[in-house]
């Protein structure tokens, strides 16, 4: 069985990190055309430095939880026929021992050089405009998605998605698009469908399947019954 899945900030939750879109959520508390898109960094670069400064720092307080772990041994025994899609910007998938993980967003950890495009892995901050290790330049910005901007590895993952026997969407809003189009994209090419998800998200309707718990449960819960218990 060839299986993709689809990870939000839901999964993220359970570990610590706030999520975006919930109600007590980053972006009810922030507005994020001051903090998420290209104008707002060409604007006032140390405020949106600061911020991504204060989530990658949040990431050394957080370990992964049970839905990591799950998926990390799913891949484990599928091998090629997993695919893990994630649009979070963190680096729990990788720690709870994931290796072939699509970042859509981008990641909290790697510097984007926007004079030479190179993209160099880096923890400490960026507010004090260090150079770039390839070129020397200081044009160094976080490497993630704005608003505005192309989520990275479509092709790929429109490819995976034609391929694909089941695709599984868990701890997503269901609002953030192209993400948010994936279960409509899969149902069109007669991929079944499955919702892992603490409560209805906005696309839980296109669905063959939802169910609805902490991810810590319904993860592991599902993954044993892919690998047979």
């Amino acid at each position: 069985m060839r299986i993709v899945v689809l990870t939000g900030a839901g999964i993220s939750a359970e570990s610590g990190l706030s999520t975006f879109r919930d109600p007590d959520g980053v972006w009810m508390k922030m507005d994020p055309i001051k903090l998420a898109t290209p104008e707002a960094f060409a604007a006032d670069p140390e405020l949106v430095q600061g911020f991504y400064n204060a989530r990658r720092a949040q990431l050394r307080e957080v370990e992964p939880n049970a839905a990591h772990l799950a998926l990390a041994r799913l891949e484990k025994e599928l091998g090629r026929d997993f695919m893990l899609v994630t649009q979070n910007v963190d680096d729990l998938h990788e720690r709870a021992g994931a290796n072939r993980v699509l970042h859509m967003h981008g990641t909290h950890l790697n510097a984007w050089c926007t004079a030479c495009d190179v993209r160099t892995p880096w923890t400490g901050p960026m507010i004090d405009r260090p150079t770039c290790p390839a070129c020397g330049d200081r044009a160094l910005r976080p490497d993630v998605v704005w608003f505005g901007e192309m989520p990275y590895e479509m092709d790929r993952i429109y490819a995976a998605l034609r391929e694909a026997d089941l695709f599984v969407s868990i701890g997503t809003s269901g609002a953030v698009y192209p993400a948010a189009g994936f279960v409509q994209e899969a149902r069109e090419m007669r991929v079944r469908t499955l919702e892992l998800n603490l409560e209805a998200s906005m696309g839980s309707r296109w669905f063959h399947e939802s169910r609805h718990g902490p991810a810590t449960q319904l993860v592991p819960q599902w993954v044993d019954e892919v690998l047979g218990g």
